[in-house]
């Protein structure tokens, strides 16, 4: 590795954590830990939004997936748009009606405290499993750079690292400093993705030119007889992708967290669509590194170029495609991607067992002699070691770990989609149909992912989510029925 990557890596680890903590002001009560005192601006929001949906997952996976399909998960972002809009419009007025740093503390205002805690345990159980496949996964190609560039270091040094420099401004900024520093990492990992389509631009050929234009590689979609197994046909983008983000964004405290810090309902309506189009050049931007090393390469596949899968397309770029500084850059950005992801993890973890488990934590801060706030961070703490411990559970999955990842957060996701729709719009829900139809979904809805492979292949992550919502409005009417029969 060349001095000047290794300044600009050890420059940014070691200014950054600084840079957020000194924005995110004095924390001094957990309303404000969690909260980030709900007067946050509404762009700095938006940034975060789509720094915590972007990990050194997407970063690394995407280029590698156009490489092959073109700008298929383009297509997938237009989903992503109408279901934010969806959520921006039929659900945050429910939310911020009721003033909630929880999103599930709507469902316990709606059906009781044993369903407001059986969803954020849901929650809480999905992000050990997600967030563990991000660490592992995105930690894999930090490390396999950093030994390409003569500057090894064991994987669990990575990832502590990581872990750590994160703990530092999360544990004593709060959600401010995660917001911020969200912001600041979406800006580094940006700039390095579009110097490197500036790059690939400059040097390309006319040969690669003509290439380009005639390929299919700019198309948004793709066509296939396998309907509920391609992710990337226009239904499966559009619906799919738009029920999907109505899920993540409107029903995982993840990403609601930071839309409830909003000053306000217009605010955050602002931030939540924003985002949406932010994200979609973002994948666009990433996209295009794919297309444009396709053409570099001259049309041949990854195999022909001496690459066992798609992943490992970007970080090869990154060793031997790039000039000294900008691939010091790149490596930042990856770490800026982990980073981004595990502090916003980290901080909504908090908040849904501070928020959702109130009396269970009051009764712990008591028990153990120590101020609220304390207590908090001692929570952030226990999170940041199970974490660790469940990445380091998981080995390298096959195929693009973005897909992987996104699979793992659908299983859960249309469950909580339908829970939340029978809360709102279901005139006469009752807990004692919302519930057991609640635990059944997730349990058919994980055998299907994990069980049911027709034609040796998973149903598509885009097509679980609204899978799961039918389910859960199939066993919630039925539950229904049932009871009235025997009233």
């Amino acid at each position: 590795m060349s001095p000047v990557d290794l300044s600009i890596i050890c420059i940014y680890c070691l200014t950054l954590p600084f840079i957020a903590f000194f924005l995110s002001g004095r924390q001094d009560s957990v309303s404000a830990y969690v909260g980030g005192g709900h007067d946050l601006p509404w762009w700095v929001i938006c940034l975060s939004l789509v720094a915590t949906e972007t990990s050194t997952l997407t970063v690394i996976s995407i280029p590698g997936i156009a490489y092959g399909n073109g700008l298929v998960f383009v297509g997938l972002a237009m989903g992503y748009v109408i279901g934010r809009a969806l959520v921006a419009w039929l659900f945050l007025p429910h939310y911020f009606s009721g003033q909630f740093s929880s999103v599930y503390q709507y469902l316990g205002q709606r059906f009781g405290t044993a369903m407001e805690r059986t969803v954020s345990i849901t929650f809480l159980l999905m992000r050990v499993l997600a967030e563990g496949i991000r660490m592992f996964a995105g930690m894999l190609p930090v490390a396999a750079i950093l030994t390409a560039m003569q500057f090894p270091l064991p994987h669990v040094v990575v990832m502590l690292i990581i872990v750590g420099l994160t703990l530092f401004y999360t544990l004593f900024g709060g959600l401010r400093a995660v917001v911020w520093s969200d912001a600041i990492q979406l800006a580094v990992y940006v700039t390095g993705a579009a110097a490197c389509v500036f790059l690939l631009f400059h040097h390309q050929t006319a040969q690669q030119t003509h290439m380009l234009v005639h390929s299919a590689r700019f198309h948004l979609f793709q066509k296939s007889s396998l309907f509920f197994l391609n992710p990337y046909t226009p239904l499966a983008a559009i619906v799919g992708g738009a029920i999907m983000s109505m899920a993540s964004h409107g029903t995982d405290q993840l990403m609601v967290q930071r839309i409830l810090a909003a000053r306000n309902l217009p605010d955050a309506r602002k931030a939540l669509i924003g985002s949406g189009f932010m994200v979609g050049g973002l994948f666009a931007l990433l996209s295009l590194v794919g297309v444009l090393l396709w053409a570099r390469n001259g049309g041949r596949s990854l195999a022909e170029v001496g690459l066992g899968s798609s992943d490992e397309l970007f970080p090869d770029f990154i060793v031997h495609g790039l000039p000294h500084g900008l691939a010091g850059l790149l490596i930042a950005g990856l770490l800026s991607a982990t980073m981004g992801s595990l502090s916003a993890t980290l901080n909504s973890m908090t908040s849904a067992t501070l928020l959702d488990f109130s009396a269970f934590c009051a009764w712990m801060t008591r028990y153990l002699h120590v101020r609220p706030l304390a207590f908090a961070r001692l929570v952030t703490l226990v999170w940041a070691a199970i974490l660790v411990l469940a990445a380091l559970g998981f080995s390298h999955s096959h195929g693009p770990a973005v897909v992987f990842g996104l699979s793992v957060a659908a299983c859960s996701y249309g469950a909580m989609l339908g829970a939340f729709v029978f809360a709102m719009f279901v005139a006469g829900a009752d807990v004692r149909d919302v519930l057991p139809a609640f635990l059944l979904t997730l349990v058919v809805v994980c055998c299907v992912m994990m069980f049911v492979h027709p034609y040796g292949h998973v149903i598509a992550f885009s097509w679980l989510v609204p899978f799961g919502v039918v389910l859960m409005f199939v066993f919630g009417m039925v539950s229904r029925q049932i009871r009235r029969f025997h009233a």
